[in-house]
């Protein structure tokens, strides 16, 4: 009798089918499996959609891929449909392009409180050795170890302390971190009450700022976001952003100016029209 899932790890994904093989590995490895993934498919061709049949037949995780029609950035309404396709009551947000430390789920149920958002942050891979990943790296979690990184040439700086492994180091940072605590799509987690609370993503938002939008919404309505960016480890894979767009951006803004004004704790665009 397998005990009930603990989490969803929802991964939101658009054509980067390589990237997202080395993701879905790293979940293979976690040091707890209690969870089921959603991969939420902004509209991916048919490589992406190889990949994720192939890491069906191979894992012994619940995988279930949520796919809409490519029509441009439409990330919202694809997050909405996975937060109603969820079957826990706990979700971790994070993208197709970070590869999960394998303590990564195990950290965000440990930390995880009641009326409380988890806000992790991602380390950045350099362009080169982003093309140097494979599953080997990932298997053995080289990608997480400073020196490796540093003999692979990534630049030396106070952010690959965001690869500690010591829980205290993590915890003291994550205390006196001046990054506010906010949901940051590549790595949040959050209870699905809470979300749903505030009727999920925003679907007029194309890309910037709509994870944030969220989040200041949960935030009105009384959830606290705790810092956890030392502790939730991923390492984020290079790319480009062909999809920014300044119309949306200013549009997104707008729509956050007025969340915040209005001390908004609920949009008409969301799950629920």
């Amino acid at each position: 009798m397998h005990s009930p899932l603990s989490a969803t790890v929802v991964i939101s994904t658009y054509n980067q089918p390589d990237w997202l093989k080395l993701v879905l590995h790293s979940y293979d490895i976690q040091t707890t499996g209690n969870f089921e993934i959603i991969i939420a498919d902004d509209g991916s061709d048919e490589a992406t959609r190889r990949v994720i049949e192939d890491f069906k037949k191979s894992t012994s995780l619940k995988i279930i891929h949520l796919w809409q029609e490519d029509d441009g950035f439409q990330k919202t309404k694809v997050l909405n449909k996975a937060i109603v396709a969820s079957k826990t009551d706990y979700l971790i947000f994070t993208d197709g392009d970070c590869i999960a430390r394998n303590d990564f789920v195990e950290t965000h149920l440990k930390l995880r409180k009641p009326n409380l958002a988890l806000s992790g942050g991602y380390f950045k891979l350099t362009e080169s050795i982003s093309f140097k990943m494979n599953k080997d790296i990932v298997e053995s979690q080289k990608c997480f170890d400073m020196d490796w990184l540093l003999e692979q040439g990534q630049p030396k700086s106070f952010k690959l302390n965001k690869l500690t492994k010591s829980r205290h180091k993590a915890r003291i940072l994550n205390h006196i971190t001046p990054t506010k605590a906010t949901f940051d799509g590549m790595n949040v987690s959050c209870w699905k009450n809470d979300i749903l609370a505030v009727n999920g993503f925003d679907e007029r938002m194309e890309y910037g700022g709509e994870d944030r939008e969220v989040g200041e919404r949960m935030m009105n309505n009384g959830v606290r976001f705790k810092q956890a960016r030392y502790s939730t480890i991923c390492v984020h894979l290079y790319h480009d952003r062909p999809y920014k767009n300044k119309n949306a951006e200013v549009l997104n803004l707008q729509i956050r100016q007025e969340t915040k004004k209005n001390k908004s704790i609920y949009t008409k665009f969301g799950i629920f029209k």
